[in-house]
């Protein structure tokens, strides 16, 4: 009988609790995640294969060595680019953090590109992972983490992205802000097209899909999965957090998590804070 010779799928998660920066070492044979979101800027290394997502209106292909760059709310997904699947790892650096972390003076606005050749910054990214993974002395975990800001100040700048405009923008962008305002509600889409002063539910949606990749209804079960990730690090039970966040339970929740992170909430829960991943509530 053949047998595959793609790897299985696989996500080792670590958090250094001083800092509160994640990192994540994965590897997908295919399909990754769906288009989400993250309240972090996130940093990473393609180990192996291609690595294909979608970000700032286009595909890019991030093949071994090239450094992955997105800023905070920037969406993007991710699938295997070619046959093989493919392997990375990730730093996910709280906002607060990188402020402090970068050097005297330096300041990130943006990225200038979302995905660039850097063998030092690949190197550093590898480092800080490796300290944090092992459970290193903090001493060593804090210099690998600062040698990774320092880095990244040279890619701060005018981020690149589509060109936009008019009419159409202005929806999106109210739109956006409508639903930032009352995420926690449920609010239909003609209600969400008049508070952004658009002509109907169809400008809205176009103009919407145009602006930020997605449609609102899609957006907001994003904003909703940044909140839970925030409050499962914070040790909340993943039934507590479904209600909190909009999901109409637990299951809902799980689901929706699974394909934006490719982990279950209390997997993540029991990184975060330590809490085995068993029991009710857990899942």
């Amino acid at each position: 009988m053949p047998t595959s010779s793609a790897p299985r799928d696989a996500i080792e998660l670590a958090r250094d609790h001083t800092s509160g920066v994640e990192t994540i070492r994965a590897r997908f044979s295919g399909h990754a995640y769906d288009l989400h979101r993250h309240d972090e800027w996130l940093v990473g290394v393609t180990d192996r294969g291609v690595q294909d997502f979608f970000c700032r209106g286009a595909r890019r292909r991030s093949t071994p060595g090239r450094v992955i760059l997105l800023e905070p709310q920037e969406a993007h997904d991710g699938h295997a680019g070619a046959e093989g699947g493919f392997a990375y790892r990730m730093l996910y650096l709280p906002q607060a953090w990188l402020r402090q972390a970068l050097p005297e003076g330096g300041t990130i606005a943006g990225f200038r590109e979302s995905l660039t050749d850097d063998p030092r910054l690949a190197g550093a990214i590898r480092n800080a992972w490796g300290a944090i993974a092992a459970s290193a002395p903090r001493l060593a975990r804090d210099l690998t983490q600062s040698a990774v800001a320092a880095r990244l100040a040279r890619h701060s700048g005018q981020p690149t992205r589509p060109a936009g405009g008019g009419r159409d923008l202005g929806v999106a962008r109210r739109a956006r802000d409508c639903l930032h305002d009352t995420w926690t509600e449920e609010i239909g889409a003609d209600a969400l097209a008049r508070a952004a002063g658009a002509a109907d539910r169809f400008q809205l949606a176009r103009a919407f899909r145009a602006a930020y990749g997605t449609a609102p209804h899609a957006y907001l079960v994003q904003l909703r999965l940044v909140r839970a990730r925030a409050l499962l690090t914070e040790g909340e039970g993943p039934a507590a957090v479904a209600a909190a966040c909009g999901f109409a339970d637990q299951s809902h929740l799980g689901r929706w998590f699974r394909r934006a992170y490719g982990i279950t909430p209390g997997a993540y829960r029991a990184c975060c804070t330590g809490v085995p991943d068993h029991g009710p509530g857990s899942r």
